[in-house]
């Protein structure tokens, strides 16, 4: 039986379940939801950094997003305030559309 120890989507057990499969799985607590969705973020990001077409980088950052909602949701912060916050960040040190990679910084 292979092991995970992940969050997982909510209608996963379902699909587990569907199939005939038996499986273990728990509800964390609060205290635990923000650690698991941080690590799921980590997962869910290689997976976007190894997609290889466009559907497949949707698929990702669409997980990505998902992953976000529930964070402010778990912190207690809404979409148009983590929006906000992001602006703020835009309009003091910029966006990354110009696509700028930093190779060094040395003493003049």
């Amino acid at each position: 039986m292979p092991v995970y120890n992940k969050l997982v989507r909510d209608k996963i057990l379902d699909i587990i379940q569907a199939k005939g499969l038996n499986y273990h799985a728990r509800t964390l607590e609060p205290s635990e939801l923000l650690k698991a969705i941080k690590a799921k973020m980590i997962e869910e990001a290689s997976e976007f950094q190894e997609a290889n077409d466009r559907q497949e980088n949707m698929e990702e950052l669409a997980d990505i997003l998902e992953l976000i909602h529930t964070a402010i949701s778990v912190l207690g912060v809404s979409y148009e305030e983590l929006d906000a916050i992001r602006e703020r960040k835009k309009i003091i040190r910029g966006g990354f559309e110009n696509g700028i990679y930093l190779i060094d910084v040395g003493d003049q």
